[in-house]
């Protein structure tokens, strides 16, 4: 039996772009010779994955795993909706989320790592590709953590349990868990989910954002006619709306429709002093395509 060597681990890799491990297993398999693991690959269908690499995937899945105090999110992004509803993607996304939960919320440190089948992270997902026929990616990833508390979790949409289209953290610190600080923290993320807000308070809005509306406001005040000092009082009212718009503790809770999300916390006897959320493919540009226009083009005539 040839040794199979790490150098040429890489080049099989660099020529197919299929998994380490995989790759390792093709040498094996073929005994060191380069074509025969290169061939061996190709039957498996391994080494099509690169050529799907370039394809846009905003589909797919976000997942959540949570321990107590602890909590992290990730988004796994596929071409269709219909990988979605692949057991073996959902079951990924499932155990990278966990992988996450134990390495943090460095994307690269979370590639790099262990998966239960033995792979890394990213070469997890290269077997997915070639497997299911879609490039896949791993797209963001966030923990959350608290010293005394709880981070809670909310998936709306969910495929199965933690796994679903928009998902939320909300870290809470308090003197310690319980099962009505939990609740608590479920309700946060279903009026996040909600209410999309980008902001926890008003000291972390954008200072550009800020600067940007206050520009617009007072230009639509002046356009009124009004005195400077009535026209300062209707930006500051209106910016205060602006507040409590994108600002999570100055939003009104949609759960009863009339407290502030601050004045629910404090009532607990909490802080919320984070939060996540993640809508699946958002800020991907999608390519249009006209399906009208394919259909023509592959049958030779003209739409």
């Amino acid at each position: 039996m040839a040794e199979v060597t790490a150098a040429m681990v890489r080049e099989l890799r660099d020529a197919t772009s299929a998994g380490m491990m995989d790759c390792k297993k093709a040498l094996t398999e073929a005994n060191g010779d380069m074509q025969a693991a290169i061939d061996w690959l190709r039957k498996k269908g391994l080494s099509q994955a690169a050529k799907k690499s370039g394809r846009v995937a905003a589909e797919g899945l976000v997942g959540v795993a949570v321990d107590g105090k602890k909590a992290a999110m990730v988004e796994v992004n596929a071409e269709t909706d219909f990988v979605a509803r692949n057991e073996a993607f959902q079951q990924a996304v499932e155990d990278i989320a966990k992988v996450a939960l134990q390495v943090g919320g460095d994307l690269e440190a979370v590639k790099a790592a262990k998966m239960p089948s033995g792979r890394t992270v990213a070469d997890e997902l290269t077997h997915l590709v070639a497997t299911i026929g879609e490039n896949m990616s791993l797209r963001r990833v966030d923990v959350l953590s608290v010293p005394s508390g709880v981070v809670a979790s909310y998936v709306h949409g969910a495929l199965r349990p933690g796994v679903g289209r928009i998902g939320v953290l909300a870290a809470i610190e308090a003197p310690s868990e319980s099962e009505a600080l939990l609740t608590l923290g479920r309700q946060i993320g279903m009026h996040v989910a909600a209410t999309s807000p980008t902001a926890l308070d008003v000291d972390s809005v954008d200072a550009a954002s800020v600067a940007h509306e206050r520009k617009v406001l007072e230009d639509q005040a002046r356009s009124s006619g009004k005195p400077e000092a009535i026209i300062e009082k209707m930006v500051e009212g209106r910016i205060r709306k602006f507040y409590e718009e994108v600002v999570l503790l100055e939003q009104v809770w949609v759960h009863d429709g009339e407290s502030r999300v601050k004045e629910v916390v404090k009532k607990a006897g909490a802080k919320l002093v984070g939060f996540v959320r993640y809508k699946l493919g958002e800020g991907i540009e999608k390519a249009e395509t006209d399906f009208a226009a394919e259909v023509a083009a592959a049958s030779g005539q003209k739409k």
